[in-house]
């Protein structure tokens, strides 16, 4: 079918293969963005499409264009969640459930971080107007739950960014070797914020294992495992 814009304005369809083109591009964009962050280059994702630079530099001038583009949806995602966490009942499940999707997007996208900060001026506009949408979702997300009571009265929205922040160098360092360790952290954090609970949450997974001494900033290197004597 043939995009109302095309028939309305006058504007020509892509043709089949440019269609197919900008998909390729799309898709290679966004894997490389979610495995090593926004210092991928055109040229990287034009060869992991399978398609000349040329080709990608048709299409998009600069990858800001690029970036605009593909995380628009991304962001508009991340707001889906926030309105459908804001339809709970439990305010206090709204807050923890939003906190725990927008972690979990985190991790399995290395860019998002870096694009919902606003790092590098990198997707401005509607990435931009995405992330307007957000915000007021999740500051009545956050009121809602301190309202109800379940979340202490002292914590505001900035103690909220800041643990997100934290949790989100957990993701970062842990990423390669146990990408689901943010989780045990993330129910340390939830204790520490509501007001009552009946027992502590369980936490899972398992503390990861302690870094080596000498491992550079910013990573986590483990331990070898210790041999059972026989």
């Amino acid at each position: 079918m043939i995009p109302k814009s095309a028939t309305s304005t006058g504007v020509r369809p892509l043709r089949r293969d440019a269609e197919r083109n900008r998909q390729q591009i799309l898709l290679a964009a966004r894997a490389a963005f979610a495995e090593r962050g926004l210092e991928v280059t055109l040229d990287e994702i034009a060869q992991r499409a399978g398609v000349g630079v040329g080709t990608v530099y048709r299409r998009y001038a600069n990858k800001d264009d690029l970036i605009d583009e593909l995380y628009e949806d991304i962001v508009n995602e991340l707001a889906a969640a926030a309105e459908a966490e804001l339809a709970q009942n439990d305010p206090w499940k709204g807050l923890a459930g939003f906190l725990e999707q927008s972690l979990a997007m985190q991790a399995s996208n290395s860019a998002l971080k870096e694009i919902m900060a606003g790092g590098s001026h990198r997707g401005r506009e509607r990435v931009a107007r995405a992330r307007e949408r957000v915000a007021p979702l999740a500051s009545e997300i956050f009121e809602r739950a301190k309202q109800s009571g379940r979340l202490r009265p002292d914590v505001t929205e900035t103690d909220i960014a800041t643990i997100h922040m934290m949790l989100g160098a957990v993701i970062d360092s842990t990423r390669a070797t146990e990408p689901d360790a943010w989780r045990r952290y993330f129910g340390i954090v939830l204790d520490g914020l509501r007001t009552r609970r009946n027992a502590p949450t369980d936490l899972t997974p398992t503390a990861p294992r302690q870094p080596e001494a000498h491992a550079a900033p910013g990573t986590i290197t483990r331990r070898p495992a210790k041999k059972s004597k026989s």
